[in-house]
């Protein structure tokens, strides 16, 4: 669950960043099909997140009925028919995704055996016919270089690649290449370019909270291993995820551990009454130009929350840690 740039602030409780292209095949906010209202942080992170990539699929799909949000038709009569057949198959394992998803959330709440094996059955099905989906995908633009019908099928799924599948999906020199609906999956790779693990840490001065200067050098290359956490107060999925944060600066920050927290409010007040509130004990920093923040360029970073995890020596070693997966890691730092 994250907050996106743009239209954000419109689509209250719409969950999964789904935004295909920058021309408004943009579900903004994070928004899950067939009716999410709400995904709370009991779900099993590792599950979340693939619920939010197959949602994106899900979601890409159903864009194409919805007035004003259509993809560009394709013209060639050839390549339409290929593709329309490659949507047919889709149909069955999107209807049991959405399905295993209704079933999993009825669950929530329950904290018996029963309900806990009932969920690691249906984890484990749903990861299934997701990974069935994803390859279904790569087969389809293996097959079809030589034509543009894999801009619409990376549209649709660039979310589920690991950087360095993306990058060779974004190959120039392919007929898809230039095509618009590759405008996003670009942009995309772009921004993760950007806090890619192995790069050296891009500073940042932004102001305290107290309003004087502050940089990320400060903290950074000095010796502890620092994450740089984007937030921001008016950011319901931030606001769900820092009980994980907080619980990782308690266990970690008297092992050389430390979290600057990177704010994409516009007011100060906002954002100090949220540091208060959810007990963010770590070192601030704002320049309260909303989405015009400096993190934006710096770190690539378009949608909240997110993290850059830095060695001791400024080096980025991972980013976009949540849940279970940020513990885990320190975890394997401090061990």
């Amino acid at each position: 669950m994250r907050h996106q740039n743009k239209s954000t602030k419109n689509c209250k409780k719409r969950l999964l960043r789904a935004d295909i292209t920058r021309k408004r095949i943009n579900f903004a906010c994070e928004t899950m099909a067939p009716s999410i209202t709400d995904i709370q942080t009991s779900i099993n992170s590792t599950m979340r997140k693939k619920i939010l990539l197959a949602a994106a699929i899900m979601m890409s799909i159903a864009a194409q009925a919805q007035t004003g949000v259509k993809m560009p038709e394709i013209q060639d009569a050839t390549l339409k028919a290929k593709y329309e057949a490659f949507m047919e198959q889709l149909k069955a394992p999107n209807e049991q995704l959405a399905v295993e998803y209704q079933n999993y959330m009825v669950l929530q709440g329950d904290t018996s055996s029963a309900a806990a094996a009932k969920r690691a059955e249906i984890e484990n099905r749903f990861n299934s016919v997701q990974q069935q989906m994803v390859d279904l995908y790569r087969k389809a633009i293996r097959e079809n270089r030589d034509n543009i019908l894999p801009a619409y099928f990376i549209a649709q799924t660039f979310r589920n690649y690991d950087y360095a599948e993306l990058k060779a999906l974004c190959d120039s020199t392919t007929a898809y290449y230039n095509h618009q609906m590759m405008a996003q999956p670009k942009m995309y790779l772009a921004s993760i370019e950007k806090r890619q693990p192995g790069r050296t840490f891009a500073d940042l001065q932004m102001k305290d909270l107290a309003g004087n200067d502050i940089t990320l050098s400060q903290f950074v290359g000095k010796g502890k291993y620092v994450l740089v956490d984007f937030w921001a107060s008016w950011c319901g999925p931030c606001r769900q995820e820092m009980p994980n944060v907080v619980k990782s600066y308690a266990q970690y920050k008297d092992k050389g551990y430390e979290i600057v927290g990177v704010s994409f409010d516009q007011k100060q007040e906002p954002w100090k009454k949220a540091v208060d509130e959810l007990g963010m004990t770590w070192p601030q920093m704002s320049d309260l130009k909303g989405w015009q923040c400096q993190a934006n360029e710096v770190y690539g970073v378009n949608s909240i929350p997110s993290n850059v995890l830095i060695d001791p020596q400024g080096i980025i070693i991972a980013h976009d840690l949540r849940g279970e997966e940020l513990l885990n890691r320190l975890e394997e730092i401090f061990k």
